[in-house]
């Protein structure tokens, strides 16, 4: 099979792919689905190589040394086009037509396939998808296209029954934890929240490791739901100005808060200290386990999933907080 030992996990759309390159069944049209960090655009660029690739034996494309390999690498392959669309919001007709229907039959420079890589492609509107439909009509022989979007639902049917659909899923949190202490060096109680928090996205779990203010927000959270029980009215409207101040990151805040009754619920369970996320914080975890009835640990969770529909609902962030505070305190 083709390598793609370079992308982590995603065993049938590697094995799939790779049978294509190495077989020469390679279609005209292919779709790379999933949710955004997934590796959807690396997994793009790998295919286009493995197609292009000159030097690699079968089983070895693309071999990262051919002509074709280096100029792909630095994005300076001829036959390697990356869509380049004119607005941020949306593509239109006029760039989907100058750079892919008008340029499809212009013959490849050099390789026997002109690849074109369009990323966002969810984004095209209405118009624009059926100008480009024509062309998945009718392909010249050496066209691939691929088009890479986060919302397939928004691609028309007509579209998508013409490509080679690819759906990548979110990943075992072990696989995740151990890229992040393999590639990233971090410790294995770090990888092991991070990879807990993003939810098998090996792309959101890299940002969240790299990400300095993550740590931090980890931590007051972590410290407001240890001293929580404790507080008086005063200091915990305190607490709710510090989340305010960071409104723009409470989705982890209300992450943290999921996994911290993640691991309550767990100890009081089955009082397994080697369930837990927070390691580390087996002490207070155990303490939150035995004060906490399983009704109130449910209640807890209720408010927090009635808070984020208050807040997508604009009701003032404040008092939707500070009410999800005091729900947390009281059970």
């Amino acid at each position: 099979m083709a390598d793609f030992s370079a992308i982590i996990g995603q065993e049938h759309i590697k094995e799939q792919l790779g049978g294509s390159v190495d077989n020469d069944t390679i279609s005209h049209a292919y779709i790379f689905s999933g949710e955004k960090g997934l590796g959807k655009k690396h997994m793009a660029k790998l295919f286009s190589m493995a197609i292009q690739c000159e030097g690699g034996k079968k089983g070895n494309r693309p071999c990262m040394e051919c002509r074709s390999c280096r100029l792909a690498l630095g994005n300076n392959h001829p036959d390697i086009k990356y869509f380049l669309p004119e607005k941020e919001k949306s593509i239109g007709v006029r760039p989907v037509r100058k750079q892919i229907v008008d340029d499809v039959y212009i013959k490849p420079y050099s390789s026997r396939y002109k690849v074109y890589i369009m990323k966002d492609a969810d984004k095209m509107t209405l118009a624009a998808q059926n100008v480009l439909l024509k062309t998945l009509e009718e392909p010249p022989s050496y066209t691939v296209l691929i088009l890479i979007t986060d919302n397939i639902s928004s691609i028309i049917p007509t579209i998508i029954s013409r490509c080679v659909v690819l759906s990548m899923k979110p990943l075992k949190d072990s696989a995740v934890r151990d890229y992040l202490m393999d590639e990233l060096h971090i410790s294995e109680y770090q990888a092991g929240i991070c990879s807990a928090f993003a939810r098998g996205n090996i792309g959101r779990a890299r940002s969240l490791a790299l990400n300095d203010s993550f740590g931090i927000i980890r931590e007051d959270t972590v410290r407001i739901l240890k001293d929580i029980k404790d507080m008086d009215m005063e200091t915990l409207i305190g607490q709710e100005k510090i989340i305010q101040k960071r409104r723009e990151a409470v989705n982890e805040f209300f992450d943290i808060i999921t996994i911290w009754y993640r691991d309550v619920l767990m100890y009081k369970a089955t009082g397994d200290k080697d369930a837990i996320v927070f390691k580390e914080e087996e002490k207070s975890i155990r303490k939150a386990a035995e004060r906490s009835s399983y009704e109130g640990i449910e209640r807890v969770m209720e408010k927090l999933d009635i808070t984020k529909e208050r807040l997508k609902a604009n009701v003032k962030f404040a008092l939707a907080i500070e009410l999800l505070l005091l729900t947390i305190k009281e059970n």
